[in-house]
Protein backbone atom coordinates (compact mmCIF):
# COMPACT_ATOMS: atom_id res chain seq x y z
CA UNK A 1 0.00 0.00 0.00
CA UNK A 2 2.98 2.04 0.64
CA UNK A 3 4.09 1.77 -2.62
CA UNK A 4 1.13 2.28 -3.97
CA UNK A 5 0.70 5.76 -2.29
CA UNK A 6 4.58 6.56 -3.34
CA UNK A 7 3.99 5.92 -7.18
CA UNK A 8 0.41 7.75 -7.29
CA UNK A 9 2.27 11.08 -5.30
CA UNK A 10 5.25 10.26 -7.94
CA UNK A 11 2.60 10.64 -11.40
CA UNK A 12 0.78 13.64 -9.99
CA UNK A 13 4.29 15.55 -9.31
CA UNK A 14 5.45 14.53 -12.97
CA UNK A 15 1.91 15.60 -14.59
CA UNK A 16 2.79 19.05 -13.18
CA UNK A 17 6.40 19.46 -14.14
CA UNK A 18 5.22 18.26 -17.39
CA UNK A 19 3.27 22.03 -17.42
CA UNK A 20 5.41 24.91 -18.92
CA UNK A 21 6.19 27.44 -15.62
CA UNK A 22 4.37 29.78 -17.65
CA UNK A 23 0.94 27.74 -17.14
CA UNK A 24 2.08 27.35 -13.14
CA UNK A 25 -0.28 30.46 -12.32
CA UNK A 26 -1.97 31.01 -9.01
CA UNK A 27 -4.91 30.33 -10.54
CA UNK A 28 -3.86 27.38 -12.05
CA UNK A 29 -2.49 25.84 -8.60
CA UNK A 30 -5.73 26.61 -6.98
CA UNK A 31 -7.70 24.67 -10.24
CA UNK A 32 -5.63 21.80 -9.24
CA UNK A 33 -5.18 22.35 -5.57
CA UNK A 34 -6.79 18.24 -5.17
CA UNK A 35 -3.31 17.20 -7.28
CA UNK A 36 -1.35 18.39 -4.33
CA UNK A 37 -3.48 17.87 -1.34
CA UNK A 38 -0.84 15.44 -0.03
CA UNK A 39 1.68 17.63 -0.30
CA UNK A 40 -0.04 20.70 1.78
CA UNK A 41 0.71 20.84 5.21
CA UNK A 42 -1.33 19.05 7.60
CA UNK A 43 -3.11 21.52 9.86
CA UNK A 44 -1.62 22.23 13.72
CA UNK A 45 -3.10 20.94 16.31
CA UNK A 46 -4.79 23.83 17.33
CA UNK A 47 -6.71 23.71 14.30
CA UNK A 48 -8.30 20.36 15.71
CA UNK A 49 -8.83 21.85 19.23
CA UNK A 50 -10.98 24.76 17.48
CA UNK A 51 -12.73 22.57 15.45
CA UNK A 52 -13.47 20.30 18.54
CA UNK A 53 -14.31 23.20 20.53
CA UNK A 54 -16.97 24.25 17.67
CA UNK A 55 -18.53 21.17 17.95
CA UNK A 56 -19.33 21.41 21.78
CA UNK A 57 -20.09 24.72 21.37
CA UNK A 58 -22.79 23.51 18.80
CA UNK A 59 -23.76 20.66 20.74
CA UNK A 60 -24.54 23.00 24.05
CA UNK A 61 -26.34 25.56 22.24
CA UNK A 62 -28.58 23.58 19.93
CA UNK A 63 -30.79 24.47 18.84
CA UNK A 64 -30.56 28.51 18.91
CA UNK A 65 -27.18 27.61 17.50
CA UNK A 66 -28.79 26.99 14.24
CA UNK A 67 -29.54 30.98 13.49
CA UNK A 68 -25.81 31.39 13.27
CA UNK A 69 -24.76 27.78 11.71
CA UNK A 70 -27.76 27.65 8.67
CA UNK A 71 -26.75 29.46 6.13
CA UNK A 72 -29.04 30.13 2.51
CA UNK A 73 -27.37 31.53 -0.70
CA UNK A 74 -29.16 31.70 -3.90
CA UNK A 75 -29.31 29.93 -7.24
CA UNK A 76 -26.74 32.89 -8.48
CA UNK A 77 -24.13 32.84 -5.97
CA UNK A 78 -21.89 30.86 -4.35
CA UNK A 79 -19.97 30.70 -0.62
CA UNK A 80 -16.17 30.75 -0.65
CA UNK A 81 -15.97 29.46 3.08
CA UNK A 82 -12.56 29.33 4.70
CA UNK A 83 -11.89 27.39 7.81
CA UNK A 84 -9.63 29.09 10.17
CA UNK A 85 -7.84 30.75 7.11
CA UNK A 86 -7.40 27.78 5.04
CA UNK A 87 -9.76 26.72 1.96
CA UNK A 88 -12.34 24.20 2.81
CA UNK A 89 -12.55 21.52 0.60
CA UNK A 90 -14.59 21.79 -2.41
CA UNK A 91 -14.45 25.75 -1.97
CA UNK A 92 -17.72 26.52 -2.47
CA UNK A 93 -21.25 26.02 -1.08
CA UNK A 94 -24.24 26.70 -2.73
CA UNK A 95 -26.79 27.03 -4.07
CA UNK A 96 -29.46 26.98 -1.36
CA UNK A 97 -29.16 25.48 2.24
CA UNK A 98 -25.48 24.33 4.25
CA UNK A 99 -23.89 24.60 7.18
CA UNK A 100 -21.31 26.29 8.75
CA UNK A 101 -19.40 26.01 12.22
CA UNK A 102 -19.45 29.11 14.21
CA UNK A 103 -15.90 30.76 15.35
CA UNK A 104 -14.09 28.89 12.71
CA UNK A 105 -15.76 28.92 9.35
CA UNK A 106 -15.45 32.37 7.64
CA UNK A 107 -17.30 32.89 4.07
CA UNK A 108 -17.35 35.69 1.55
CA UNK A 109 -20.61 35.87 -0.64
CA UNK A 110 -20.02 35.79 -4.52
CA UNK A 111 -22.39 37.12 -7.31
CA UNK A 112 -22.70 34.64 -10.59
CA UNK A 113 -24.43 37.18 -12.50
CA UNK A 114 -23.44 38.82 -15.40
CA UNK A 115 -22.59 42.30 -14.02
CA UNK A 116 -21.87 45.80 -16.34
CA UNK A 117 -20.10 48.92 -15.55
CA UNK A 118 -19.34 52.01 -17.73
CA UNK A 119 -15.95 52.85 -18.25
CA UNK A 120 -15.45 56.57 -17.87
CA UNK A 121 -14.02 59.20 -20.60
CA UNK A 122 -10.64 58.34 -21.68
CA UNK A 123 -8.20 60.68 -23.42
CA UNK A 124 -6.55 59.03 -25.80
CA UNK A 125 -4.27 60.19 -28.23
CA UNK A 126 -4.15 58.35 -31.48
CA UNK A 127 -1.83 56.70 -33.93
CA UNK A 128 -2.55 60.25 -36.67
CA UNK A 129 -2.03 62.17 -33.00
CA UNK A 130 -5.80 63.25 -32.31
CA UNK A 131 -7.00 63.08 -28.99
CA UNK A 132 -10.13 62.11 -28.89
CA UNK A 133 -12.41 61.17 -25.73
CA UNK A 134 -13.89 57.47 -25.67
CA UNK A 135 -16.34 55.83 -23.21
CA UNK A 136 -16.95 52.36 -23.24
CA UNK A 137 -19.30 49.51 -21.66
CA UNK A 138 -17.80 46.03 -20.35
CA UNK A 139 -19.71 43.37 -19.24
CA UNK A 140 -18.24 40.42 -16.85
CA UNK A 141 -19.49 37.45 -15.07
CA UNK A 142 -17.62 35.47 -12.12
CA UNK A 143 -16.37 32.21 -13.48
CA UNK A 144 -14.78 30.96 -10.42
CA UNK A 145 -15.45 31.97 -7.49
CA UNK A 146 -13.08 30.94 -5.73
CA UNK A 147 -10.23 32.10 -7.70
CA UNK A 148 -12.08 35.69 -8.02
CA UNK A 149 -11.28 35.61 -3.78
CA UNK A 150 -8.10 33.95 -3.18
CA UNK A 151 -6.12 35.64 -6.15
CA UNK A 152 -7.55 39.36 -6.25
CA UNK A 153 -8.39 41.22 -3.46
CA UNK A 154 -11.42 43.31 -5.20
CA UNK A 155 -12.42 41.39 -8.94
CA UNK A 156 -14.73 44.08 -9.76
CA UNK A 157 -12.84 46.71 -8.94
CA UNK A 158 -9.38 45.43 -10.53
CA UNK A 159 -11.72 44.71 -14.05
CA UNK A 160 -12.69 48.41 -14.15
CA UNK A 161 -9.11 49.46 -13.85
CA UNK A 162 -7.83 47.02 -16.41
CA UNK A 163 -10.58 47.82 -18.62
CA UNK A 164 -9.25 51.44 -18.76
CA UNK A 165 -5.60 50.85 -19.60
CA UNK A 166 -6.44 47.96 -21.90
CA UNK A 167 -9.27 50.85 -23.51
CA UNK A 168 -6.35 52.68 -24.22
CA UNK A 169 -3.61 50.50 -25.16
CA UNK A 170 -6.15 48.93 -28.25
CA UNK A 171 -7.20 52.69 -29.39
CA UNK A 172 -3.71 54.16 -29.05
CA UNK A 173 -2.91 51.71 -32.21
CA UNK A 174 -5.70 52.95 -34.10
CA UNK A 175 -6.12 56.36 -36.50
CA UNK A 176 -9.38 58.47 -36.36
CA UNK A 177 -10.60 57.14 -39.43
CA UNK A 178 -10.50 53.04 -38.05
CA UNK A 179 -11.95 54.22 -34.54
CA UNK A 180 -15.03 55.63 -36.45
CA UNK A 181 -15.23 52.72 -38.86
CA UNK A 182 -14.02 49.49 -37.11
CA UNK A 183 -16.05 49.50 -33.61
CA UNK A 184 -16.80 45.80 -33.53
CA UNK A 185 -13.20 45.21 -34.49
CA UNK A 186 -11.96 47.59 -32.25
CA UNK A 187 -14.90 45.90 -29.38
CA UNK A 188 -13.40 42.31 -30.11
CA UNK A 189 -9.99 43.02 -29.89
CA UNK A 190 -10.22 44.75 -26.47
CA UNK A 191 -12.45 42.15 -25.61
CA UNK A 192 -9.80 39.59 -26.14
CA UNK A 193 -6.72 41.03 -24.53
CA UNK A 194 -9.37 42.15 -21.11
CA UNK A 195 -10.38 38.46 -20.99
CA UNK A 196 -6.94 37.02 -21.36
CA UNK A 197 -5.56 39.41 -18.65
CA UNK A 198 -9.02 38.97 -15.85
CA UNK A 199 -8.52 34.90 -16.37
CA UNK A 200 -6.36 34.70 -13.44
CA UNK A 201 -9.03 36.26 -11.15
CA UNK A 202 -11.69 34.20 -12.03
CA UNK A 203 -13.48 36.86 -14.29
CA UNK A 204 -14.90 36.14 -17.62
CA UNK A 205 -15.57 39.11 -19.66
CA UNK A 206 -18.22 38.89 -21.96
CA UNK A 207 -18.72 41.83 -23.91
CA UNK A 208 -16.84 45.26 -24.35
CA UNK A 209 -19.20 48.06 -26.70
CA UNK A 210 -17.31 51.78 -27.64
CA UNK A 211 -20.22 53.74 -26.35
CA UNK A 212 -19.22 57.05 -27.84
CA UNK A 213 -16.34 58.90 -29.24
CA UNK A 214 -16.41 62.32 -29.03
CA UNK A 215 -14.10 64.40 -31.22
CA UNK A 216 -13.09 67.97 -30.30
CA UNK A 217 -14.65 70.70 -31.76
CA UNK A 218 -12.61 72.48 -34.04
CA UNK A 219 -11.65 68.97 -35.57
CA UNK A 220 -15.78 68.77 -35.60
CA UNK A 221 -16.16 71.95 -37.59
CA UNK A 222 -13.57 71.12 -39.52
CA UNK A 223 -15.10 67.78 -40.55
CA UNK A 224 -18.42 69.36 -41.20
CA UNK A 225 -16.84 71.66 -43.56
CA UNK A 226 -15.15 69.55 -45.45
CA UNK A 227 -18.63 67.32 -45.51
CA UNK A 228 -20.06 70.40 -46.80
CA UNK A 229 -18.09 70.79 -49.67
CA UNK A 230 -18.06 67.65 -50.79
CA UNK A 231 -22.18 67.07 -50.75
CA UNK A 232 -22.03 70.72 -52.89
CA UNK A 233 -19.71 69.28 -55.09
CA UNK A 234 -21.55 66.38 -55.81
CA UNK A 235 -24.99 68.79 -56.45
CA UNK A 236 -22.91 70.28 -58.83
CA UNK A 237 -22.11 67.81 -60.50
CA UNK A 238 -25.43 65.87 -60.83
CA UNK A 239 -26.65 69.48 -61.90
CA UNK A 240 -24.66 69.59 -64.65
CA UNK A 241 -24.99 65.75 -65.45
CA UNK A 242 -29.23 66.68 -65.59
CA UNK A 243 -28.57 69.31 -67.96
CA UNK A 244 -26.47 67.91 -69.74
CA UNK A 245 -28.57 64.69 -69.82
CA UNK A 246 -31.76 67.44 -70.70
CA UNK A 247 -29.72 68.89 -73.45
CA UNK A 248 -29.56 65.58 -75.24
CA UNK A 249 -32.89 65.01 -75.25
CA UNK A 250 -34.06 67.93 -76.22
CA UNK A 251 -31.45 67.69 -79.28
CA UNK A 252 -33.20 63.80 -80.19
CA UNK A 253 -36.45 65.46 -80.35
CA UNK A 254 -35.44 68.60 -82.05
CA UNK A 255 -34.35 65.81 -84.97
CA UNK A 256 -37.15 63.73 -84.98
CA UNK A 257 -39.59 66.88 -85.46
CA UNK A 258 -37.92 67.52 -88.31
CA UNK A 259 -37.80 64.57 -90.23
CA UNK A 260 -41.65 64.69 -89.93
CA UNK A 261 -43.72 67.62 -91.09
CA UNK A 262 -46.84 66.52 -89.07
CA UNK A 263 -45.15 66.36 -85.62
CA UNK A 264 -44.88 69.84 -85.69
CA UNK A 265 -48.10 70.25 -85.53
CA UNK A 266 -49.33 68.00 -83.44
CA UNK A 267 -47.13 69.69 -81.22
CA UNK A 268 -48.54 72.81 -81.81
CA UNK A 269 -52.46 71.42 -81.08
CA UNK A 270 -50.85 69.77 -77.96
CA UNK A 271 -49.74 73.14 -76.47
CA UNK A 272 -53.32 74.38 -77.42
CA UNK A 273 -54.93 71.65 -75.69
CA UNK A 274 -52.70 72.89 -72.34
CA UNK A 275 -53.56 76.26 -72.60
CA UNK A 276 -56.93 75.66 -73.08
CA UNK A 277 -57.37 73.88 -69.64
CA UNK A 278 -56.05 76.71 -67.82
CA UNK A 279 -58.64 79.46 -66.03
CA UNK A 280 -57.39 82.96 -67.84
CA UNK A 281 -59.03 85.29 -69.62
CA UNK A 282 -56.26 84.55 -72.79
CA UNK A 283 -58.39 84.30 -75.93
CA UNK A 284 -55.64 81.69 -78.63
CA UNK A 285 -57.03 81.62 -82.49
CA UNK A 286 -55.29 78.64 -83.79
CA UNK A 287 -53.86 79.41 -87.53
CA UNK A 288 -52.87 77.15 -89.81
CA UNK A 289 -48.79 77.06 -90.62
CA UNK A 290 -49.55 75.99 -94.20
CA UNK A 291 -51.81 79.40 -94.82
CA UNK A 292 -48.66 81.34 -92.82
CA UNK A 293 -46.33 80.11 -95.28
CA UNK A 294 -48.32 80.33 -98.11
CA UNK A 295 -48.59 83.85 -97.71
CA UNK A 296 -45.46 84.20 -97.00
CA UNK A 297 -44.15 82.86 -100.63
CA UNK A 298 -46.69 85.59 -102.07
CA UNK A 299 -44.89 88.38 -99.57
CA UNK A 300 -41.60 87.45 -100.74
CA UNK A 301 -41.99 86.97 -104.50
CA UNK A 302 -44.08 90.43 -104.53
CA UNK A 303 -40.96 92.33 -102.75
Amino acid sequence: MKIHKTSTIFTRKDAIEKIPMRARSQSWLIRTRHLLHEEREPPPLISHMMLIFSFLLILLSFPWCLFFCVKVVKEYQRAVIFRLGRLIKGGTKGPGLFFVLPCIDTMKIVDLRVLSFDVPPQEILSRDSVTVSVEAVIYFRVSNPVISVTNVNDAQFSTRLLAQTTLRNVLGTKTLSEMLSERDAIASISEKVLDEGTDPWGVKVERVEIKDIRLPHQLMRSMAAEAEAVRRARAAIIAAQGEKDASESLQTAADTIAQNKMTIQLRYLQTLTKISAQRNNTIVMPYPIEVAKHYMKKFHQKS
